[in-house]
């Protein structure tokens, strides 16, 4: 069997036992402990009376913190990139930019670690299910990593591989990085984060489940069939097990790296990841939650996007989206009144909100509405919306008695809807939403 790649991609062990996985958390805050103390006597001796979120927040204290979960992948990693995604309103800005390192590609495992996952599926002499098999990894992320392989009868496939021990370690992973946070004090007072971390952990497991992400990319095949803008592989239902998805390889160009393309180009790739987001929420009822850019590439033949990745695919009631529906159309026409029912009907209010403090939300809603309230193409490249969203959210939530639970569901379509954004901010596209979303409100 042909071996290709030129293995120049970092390798590192899993670590695949619940105690070998604990100790390396223990040893990461031990190490950030470490750092704080050193830091707090330097600074004392120069005279200054350092902050504990100064200590925190050391290049030396991020590089601990973003090295050790990208070395742990799973679910420890996963929480990282979420976070670097979702909490923009609820972590500080330096922690976030440290997260956000987690979005780029995971060590791969090596390869002695990868055979033993082929033997799991496979069986001993999995090698000749293939005429050939790359050993070096097309990528590497939080949960597995994807190879290249050509069947005997000349088909050729992705194969996206399931680090070991990974799914089993989910709920300690989650538990693990919140209480980081929580020791860290890097979280609001009165936070309760144990919805957030159940559909944490009810998510994750679900993308570690291959087998019903075959089911999704499977159902989102069907639901594109019509749709020639979008590609979606197909499942190789022979070889896909729970923790290897077999799948038709799809050519394209990474599409963070279309940044340099034509502006028409850059214009048509965001408004097609628009108008799918816009059919996911309004049409399917079905979300693909996880904007990570390497989920889509880009063909020029056809001007086409292709779609990689279900793993995190949910499933929305129509009351909530109904509620989508109208807030939806309450940010488009400037309405308030649309903005607060469609808020409640999502959830986001408690029953004992603060007038005051419904009135900021409505204002951080009405902000966050900014580019379906522009007349024609908003210009995603120029805008500094992020930003100021952000910085709203962050007063709002470290006001005392503010905060209250978000509903799951907001919080994993907002991850979306942010990465939307944040991919056509990336390739300076510009697009005219407000037309794109008319047909669904």
């Amino acid at each position: 069997m042909a071996e290709s790649g030129d293995g120049s991609r970092k390798t590192s062990a899993v670590p695949g036992g619940r105690l070998s996985r604990l100790g390396r958390m223990a040893r990461l805050a031990t190490g950030i402990a470490g750092g704080m103390l050193a830091e707090g006597g330097r600074q004392i001796a120069q005279g200054r009376m350092p902050r504990a979120s100064d200590l925190l927040l050391t290049p030396a204290n991020a590089r601990r913190l973003a090295e050790q979960l990208a070395n742990l992948r799973g679910a420890a990693m996963k929480m990282g990139q979420l976070l670097s995604m979702d909490a923009g309103d609820l972590l500080p800005p330096q922690l976030s930019e440290i997260l956000a390192r987690l979005r780029a590609d995971a060590q791969a495992m090596p390869r002695r670690q990868l055979e033993g996952v082929l033997v799991k599926a496979w069986g001993k002499d999995w090698q000749r299910l293939f005429a050939d098999f790359s050993w070096q990894p097309l990528a590497a992320a939080s949960i597995g990593q994807v190879h290249r392989a050509t069947t005997l009868d000349g088909r050729h496939l992705a194969l996206k591989i399931q680090y070991p021990g990974v799914a089993r370690s989910i709920d300690s992973d989650v538990d693990n990085v919140a209480t980081l946070l929580r020791i860290a004090r890097l979280l609001p007072d009165g936070i309760n984060l144990a919805p957030l971390l159940h559909e944490a952990k009810r998510q994750l497991k679900a993308e570690a489940d291959y087998l019903k992400e075959a089911g999704h990319l499977r159902h989102f095949g069907e639901l594109l069939a019509d749709d020639d803008d979008f590609v979606v592989p197909s499942v190789d239902e022979a070889l896909t097990r729970r923790e290897v998805l077999a799948m038709s390889y799809v050519p394209g160009h990474a599409v963070e790296r279309m940044d340099v393309a034509a502006q028409a180009v850059r214009d048509r790739i965001a408004e097609l990841l628009f108008r799918l987001l816009f059919r996911e929420m309004f049409e399917f009822r079905l979300v693909q939650t996880d904007p990570n850019f390497a989920n889509f590439r880009y063909q020029d033949a056809g001007q086409r996007v292709a779609l990689l990745d279900f793993g995190a695919t949910r499933r929305y009631s129509k009351r909530v989206i109904d509620g989508y529906r109208t807030l939806f159309r309450g940010a488009r026409d400037g309405d308030r009144a649309r903005l607060l029912a469609g808020a409640h009907e999502i959830g986001y209010f408690s029953a004992d909100i603060e007038p005051r403090h419904r009135e900021a939300l409505l204002d951080l809603l009405e902000l966050a509405g900014e580019p379906l309230a522009h007349p024609g193409s908003y210009d995603f490249g120029s805008s500094d919306l992020p930003a100021r969203v952000r910085e709203a959210g962050m007063v709002l939530s470290f006001e005392k008695g503010y905060w209250h639970d978000p509903p799951a569901d907001a919080v994993f379509l907002h991850r979306k809807v942010g990465g939307v954004f944040l991919l056509a901010a990336r390739l300076r596209a510009r697009a005219d939403l407000g037309r794109i979303i008319e047909s669904h409100i």
